[in-house]
């Protein structure tokens, strides 16, 4: 075929995409008029992950399965707007990795409102001035987030996604080359994870702490030398130059974000369940808590304690397990879990990412 008979070729294909993307949205608003008739969250975290699997298994390339995620994020992003102007609070000003992370589940088409705390993004969804919030809960090299962890103590919230975010971090500037660095920018978290970079490829350069990976971006484009350690959309978003990517010490370094909605979505085959409990103060009331788990042979990925704040010397525990609290297994797991424990609370089911 020749040149234009190829791009002749294409113009068809868009006319064809085109006119299906208009007829799957109007389905999709069809399901969004049910949905509300019926007091149902128009966003359904467990037939998000249905369609992108299908999508994918039908995919026989060129385009990559990733390729094909990414489209089909924003597709459905678009019909979301379309169904139901939706507000995601997220922890962070723009920019972030909270705010990256928040795009990846949600898409361009919604509107994004960017939080001084995580205290702000619970408020924000309990009070219905946001459908959704994403906030930060663990890092695979920092570990857990506290404040998070304790603002579930007192909230109704549910949890009704995750986001498992590769975190890359950049060298950022004004400057051509990275040793032109004098001054380095940075949040101490993003620090802590670039530490040894920074040490090897930076040894001379004066660290000043940042309230956030954004603010250090802000500040490195004022002055003469600056740097900052940031993300690749903190470079967008403030016209830097990546000086260096991806400098991160562990390649593997990766933030859990949890997704704040009032309704658990239905069980997928795959799911997470989180939940936190408090024992009675006696010998060996932790492990008869635990054992359930154990006899119903439910999977317990992570577990961990923080001080109740009501009571000196008294702990919550946060803990994850694998399945649905409407599977039949992890269901009769919980009632028996609950009968050697002071307090028990569901935080919600939701489908696993990986």
């Amino acid at each position: 075929m020749t040149l234009a008979e190829l791009r002749h070729a294409i113009d068809r294909c868009d006319e064809e995409i085109v006119r299906l993307l208009n007829e799957r949205t109007r389905h999709v608003l069809k399901i969004g008029e049910l949905k509300r008739a019926a007091g149902q969250e128009i966003y359904a975290p467990h037939r998000e992950r249905a369609v992108l699997q299908r999508v994918c298994k039908q995919n026989q390339g060129p385009i990559t399965d990733v390729s094909l995620q990414h489209i089909y994020r924003e597709i459905m992003s678009s019909a979301l707007a379309l169904e139901k102007p939706m507000t995601i609070a997220y922890f962070g000003p723009e920019a972030t990795f909270t705010h990256q992370a928040a795009i990846r589940r949600f898409g361009s088409s919604l509107r994004y409102a960017p939080m001084k705390t995580i205290g702000d993004v619970f408020t924000e969804v309990a009070k219905d001035r946001a459908d959704y919030g994403v906030v930060p809960v663990e890092n695979s090299t920092e570990g857990v987030v506290t404040h998070t962890l304790d603002m579930f103590i007192d909230s109704e919230l549910k949890i009704v996604a995750q986001i498992i975010l590769p975190i890359q971090h950049c060298l950022l500037g004004k400057v051509q080359r990275r040793e032109e660095v004098k001054r380095l920018y940075s949040h101490p978290q993003a620090l802590a994870q670039c530490r040894q970079w920074v040490q090897i490829h930076l040894p001379t350069a004066e660290v000043i702490e940042a309230s956030s990976t954004t603010r250090a971006a802000e500040l490195a484009i004022r002055g003469r030398g600056a740097g900052a350690i940031a993300s690749a959309l903190a470079a967008e978003r403030y016209g830097l130059r990546i000086l260096e990517a991806d400098i991160q010490d562990n390649s593997s370094n990766a933030t859990r974000f949890l997704v704040l909605g009032r309704q658990c979505g239905s069980p997928t085959g795959r799911d997470r369940t989180s939940l936190m409990f408090s024992v009675v103060d006696a010998v060996g009331s932790l492990h008869r808590a635990l054992a359930p788990l154990s006899k119903h042979r439910i999977n317990m990925t992570r577990i961990e304690s923080r001080p109740s704040k009501r009571r000196a010397w008294a702990y919550f525990f946060f803990v994850d397990v694998k399945g649905h609290y409407e599977d039949p297994p992890v269901h009769r797991a919980l009632e028996e879990l609950s009968r050697h424990c002071s307090f028990v609370k569901v935080l919600g089911s939701y489908p696993d990412a990986g």
